[in-house]
């Protein structure tokens, strides 16, 4: 056989294996992908990720295996592959704060301390996250408005989930006019206590009579609402209130309001 011929039949064959085992390196980690994501099918954010990370698995891959079947046909890639190197650092150093970004988007992916949907606050700024994406997150406020946060800002601060709220403290006080008898008093925590529980998905923590006001009987409630939902944990709020000011109508208690009294006195004048 030629040697020309035998060179060309051994370089084909090196081709073809090159591109069979990187193919199967391929595979098996979409395989392994897919496997996880079925897992977690709800979460649209890890799914795009996911896509995202593996479209760049398989270009550095591929980019291997044309590095290794061009060192073995003979092309000294180790120049090549130094300049790289060089012009790598370079680009990194000029996009260091777009790669911290990049590392903190997938920190957020993994760690999940929010995903799509949830609502959270950070710092002063509150409201639900539309997007998250390599550089940015997008967060839409109460307000209306868009919130845009680097992926690096957000890791690095202090975030309040409430989606991952199992249940809300609720904590009022109400007061009572100071005429209000004895046995009314003694009567409205176990009034509050009974509306609190025939109030579905609540649980009653404790209500007493708390201090003496400038013009009120001063009562403090705590309560939990079982629900991370904050129409939800509002709709109750207003429920129990309701409640409490139909049972002290039927009963008289009034509550307390700001007064005053004034004591006008008369003096006689005389006649000189």
């Amino acid at each position: 056989m030629p040697a020309g011929l035998d060179g060309g039949i051994n370089l084909l064959q090196l081709a073809v294996i090159t591109f069979f085992v990187a193919r199967t390196i391929i595979l098996f980690l979409g395989y392994a992908l897919d496997a996880y994501l079925t897992k977690r099918q709800s979460d649209t954010t890890l799914t795009r990720s996911f896509a995202g990370l593996l479209g760049v698995v398989k270009f550095l891959i591929w980019s291997l295996a044309l590095v290794i079947f061009l060192d073995n046909i003979g092309f000294k890639v180790s120049t090549m592959i130094a300049g790289l190197g060089i012009g790598g650092i370079a680009v990194a150093i000029a996009a260091q704060a777009l790669l911290k970004d990049f590392f903190s988007y997938f920190s957020i992916v993994f760690d999940r301390p929010f995903k799509l949907g949830d609502f959270i606050i950070i710092g002063d700024f509150m409201g639900t996250v539309e997007y998250i994406g390599i550089k940015t997150t997008r967060i839409r406020s109460l307000g209306g408005e868009q919130l845009i946060f680097s992926n690096t800002d957000l890791t690095d601060s202090r975030v309040r989930n409430y989606q991952l709220m199992e249940k809300r403290r609720v904590l009022f006080r109400l007061g009572v006019t100071y005429q209000t008898s004895l046995e009314y008093l003694k009567e409205i925590p176990k009034i509050i206590e009974k509306i609190i529980r025939n109030t579905k998905e609540t649980a009653f923590d404790r209500a007493h009579f708390f201090s003496y006001g400038d013009f009120s009987l001063i009562f403090e409630i705590v309560y939990f609402v079982l629900s991370p939902d904050y129409n939800r944990y509002m709709d109750i709020q207003q429920e129990i209130n309701f409640a409490i000011k139909e049972e002290f109508g039927k009963r008289g208690i009034e509550f307390a309001y700001p007064t005053q009294t004034l004591f006008v006195e008369k003096t006689k004048t005389g006649r000189a």
